[in-house]
């Protein structure tokens, strides 16, 4: 019985070939797409869990309070977490981790390791990175210890063992050994490096004494608290411990930290303070919802396609029951074709996915999967939803067909009934609901996008490139040399560069009524051509300038118009000539800055502090010409070389870089039009077999309005007109949903765009557009049938 099913499944699937092919394909696409969002969700969801004691695990955060502002950072003192450890026995272990870049050489071999970390000792006793050689214990406790990851190791010693060997680290040359190599941190680790260095190497020798200053801000600390504490009741002995070890001293700064606890495996995409890498647990919900909408929509279209073949199976319905068909071995029959039907799409789709998935992992800008096959969940998972759908989805389809009454039919007079048609009615303005909605999504995330890349930052950051020289003495000659090249316009040093990292200063500026006011300011180190070259524009008072040289290098500063407000001026003016203090200077304010966007769009523009410090800035930022780009940039190598010959020549343009910040939300703008695409795509098929379905019922009635008379436009009008009002239903339904789920998208923008009206008519008319388009096939094909043909077998 199963044999014959399966061959009259196989024979009617060929039978009709195009039916098959739309099904098929609508199936294929929509089980892919959904497949890919859910490795996406997946991948997003696991990260920090394959550590065994994530459980256990927790990230130290502070809340900075001061006259002036509460800091909300993703960093602690370096003090907190060793005097942590010994007064609060819940806590096993810490480990403190640090970004620092560093030079690496080995013989002739140098690289700038940009994912480099200071590690405290105990680094591979709290995470389950997993050390290949050397000893995990021991590896990071004596200073000027490395770690290489397995990649990084082969760059300097190619396939041998590097325990043990040396390798030179930092401008100065300094020695360093080996003491282990590690396997490469997977992708789903929010902590990334290529290269981890004793923590002992920073605070025993780079700078002493950083394991007592509880002022100085700059660790991302992990706690691993002992088995059955509670993390809520740890966090709330903090205070009292903060006012025990820190109390005097936060009173005379006016600095007062307070202590959180955040969860190792929320830290990712809950935690709204930071960290080395960061999601977004809004767009993991954005596209579980569009995968959910995905595969209902393909649900919808293969059960649409299939009433609307019930029509032309109705006799054969008919007979088979006279000759003694059951019921229910119709209804097997008919869901077995849907199961054959749907396993044909699994094949299809895991083809799919092994030729999409590099694409897809190009999108995403993460490896999410080497491949289908490297996991076999992944195809189990695909198979189980093929003939889940296919169960599922044909079991309406039986009904319909198998209730059809075998006299009515083989009399040529039957009908689906008024349910039916109100079914797939309401089916049509699910899926148009759906796809209207993400033409909408699309078109606001689309406007923020370029709302984003378009505003106006304040400084101009086009044909600049930018090298870092990490303190070499040799950047003050490579400065002025490289200014006399042919292409190069300017050049400017500096310690920051927008969108780039810079420090927090503990300041003390004088305010409106005359006082002290202290307050933690981002601070940049600048020359004198700073101001000039990135086309910064002052709003009150002077830039830095080489006229008064002794007094801007030792007791000038510039604050920008953020900084003005939290101090309580009115306007810039006010604040010329006040007094500052900052980490050892003294002076006053000679220039108020127009406020510009130094941080990602994300963020508020904060207060901000300028000072001209000479021997503070690492950064060489060049204005270069368009013309002849290649030729500039060889000569400017030739002169790194010349004068700054152990570091490796490495630059980047500085517009590329700022908008690296952007690259997840452009990432998820694209996948996020892609899957619209795909999504209203698979609902237009369903639309065309509804069409397809309701033209075949009206044949008898357009041949009739055809002999009256009917023009052929009429006759198109009217069959559209039932499917217009399905749209514009649609249309009603979706857009407050988008409104709203896009309003609380954009919440996670300091700057974003308002929703115009403009984009729910643009969307409506494009859905409209669409259907017409869609209808329109059927809609002539049937207006201009024979109607001769269509009422002889009346």
């Amino acid at each position: 019985m199963l044999k014959n099913h399966f061959k009259i499944a196989l024979r009617n699937l060929w039978r009709h070939r195009v039916f098959s092919f739309i099904n098929i394909t609508g199936l294929s696409v929509g089980i892919t797409a959904c497949f890919f969002i859910f490795m996406y969700v997946a991948f997003e969801l696991s990260y920090d869990k394959f550590h065994t004691k994530a459980d256990r695990i927790y990230r130290l955060v502070t809340d900075i309070k001061t006259p002036s502002e509460t800091i909300h950072t993703d960093v602690t003192s370096w003090a907190f977490a060793p005097n942590i450890k010994t007064d609060f026995p819940e806590v096993e272990a810490f480990v403190r981790v640090n970004n620092s870049p560093f030079l690496v050489r080995k013989d002739n071999i140098k690289f700038q390791e940009d994912r480099s970390l200071f590690a405290d000792s105990t680094f591979f006793k709290v995470f389950d990175f997993k050390l290949i050689k050397g000893n995990p214990k021991t590896a990071l406790v004596a200073q000027a210890s490395v770690v290489f990851t397995e990649t990084a190791a082969k760059k300097y010693f190619g396939n041998s063992n590097p325990v043990g060997k040396t390798v030179l680290v930092t401008g100065d040359a300094i020695p360093a050994t080996v003491t282990g190599v590690m396997q490469d941190m997977p992708g789903n680790s929010q902590i990334k490096a290529d290269m981890l260095i004793s923590m002992s190497s920073l605070t025993e020798k780079f700078n002493t004494g950083l394991d007592k200053a509880w002022g100085n801000y700059g660790a991302t600390t992990f706690l691993l608290l002992k088995p059955g504490t509670d993390a809520k009741a740890l966090e709330k002995k903090f205070p009292a411990f903060m006012e025990k070890r820190n109390g005097v001293e936060a009173k005379q700064r006016q600095m007062f930290a307070t202590l959180f606890l955040e969860p190792l495996k929320d830290v990712y995409l809950h935690s709204k303070r930071g960290g080395q890498e960061t999601g977004s647990i809004s767009n993991v919900y954005i596209f579980s919802i569009v995968a959910v909408f995905i595969l209902l929509i393909a649900c919808i279209n293969f059960i649409n396609l299939t009433t609307a073949r019930s029509v032309e199976r109705a006799k054969e319905v008919g007979i088979r029951k006279v000759v003694g068909a059951a019921k229910g071995e119709l209804a097997r029959q008919f869901i077995g074709e849907s199961v054959v039907l749907c396993i044909i799409a699994f094949l299809i789709t895991v083809i799919l996915s092994v030729l999409l998935l590099p694409l897809f992992n190009q999108l995403s800008g993460k490896i999410i999967s080497p491949g289908i096959f490297s996991n076999a969940w992944y195809v189990i998972i695909l198979f189980v939803t093929s003939i889940g759908i296919g169960l599922l989805a044909g079991i309406y389809p039986a009904m319909v067909l198998t209730s059809f009454k075998p006299v009515m039919v083989l009399k040529g007079r039957f009908s689906t009934g008024t349910k039916g048609s109100m079914l797939r009615k309401s089916l049509v303005v699910a899926q148009f609901s759906i796809s209207i909605a993400l033409i909408i999504g699309t078109i606001i995330v689309y406007n923020q996008m370029d709302f984003m890349r378009n505003r106006d930052l304040g400084f101009s950051k086009d044909q600049i490139i930018v090298m870092d020289t990490n303190g070499d003495p040799g950047k003050e000659a490579f400065k002025q040399t490289i200014t006399t090249l042919p292409g190069v316009k300017s050049v400017t040093l500096s310690s920051s560069v927008p969108g780039g990292g810079n420090a927090g200063a503990y300041s003390e500026i004088e305010n409106k009524k005359g006082d002290l006011q202290i307050a933690n300011l981002d601070l940049y180190f600048v020359d004198f051509d700073y101001i000039n070259q990135f086309k910064i524009k002052m709003v009150a008072g002077r830039p830095f300038s080489k006229d008064f040289m002794t007094t801007d290098t030792s007791q000038a500063m510039l604050l920008n118009e953020e900084a003005v407000k939290l101090f309580g001026y009115s306007s810039p003016q006010q604040a010329i000539g006040r007094r500052f203090k900052q980490w050892g200077r003294e002076g006053k304010i000679v220039g108020v800055m127009k406020d510009f966007h130094f941080k990602s769009l994300q963020e508020k523009i904060k207060p901000l502090s300028m000072r001209v410090e000479l021997k503070n800035i690492n950064l060489v930022s060049v204005k270069v010409s368009a013309d002849h780009l290649p030729g500039t940039l060889a000569a400017i190598e030739s002169k790194w070389k010349q004068l700054l010959p152990n570091r490796p020549f490495s630059y980047f343009f500085l517009d590329e870089f700022f908008d690296r910040q952007y690259r997840s939300e452009q990432r998820f703008g694209k996948l996020f039009f892609n899957f619209s695409i795909l999504a209203i795509a698979i609902s237009c098929l369903g639309l065309l077999g509804l069409a397809s379905y309701s033209t075949f019922q009206r044949t008898r009635e357009i041949g009739i309005r055809k002999v009256l008379g009917a023009s052929t436009s009429g006759i198109v009008n009217m069959l559209s007109a039932d499917f217009m009002k399905l749209v514009l239903i649609s249309f009603f339904i979706a857009a407050p949903v988008a409104w709203y789920f896009m309003y609380k998208w954009l919440q996670d923008f300091a700057y974003r765009i308002d929703i115009q009206w403009w984009v729910f008519v643009a969307a409506g008319i494009l859905a409209m557009v669409v259907a017409i388009a869609t209808i329109s096939f059927q809609a002539v094909k049937a207006a201009l049938s024979n109607p001769v043909k269509s009422l002889r077998s009346e």
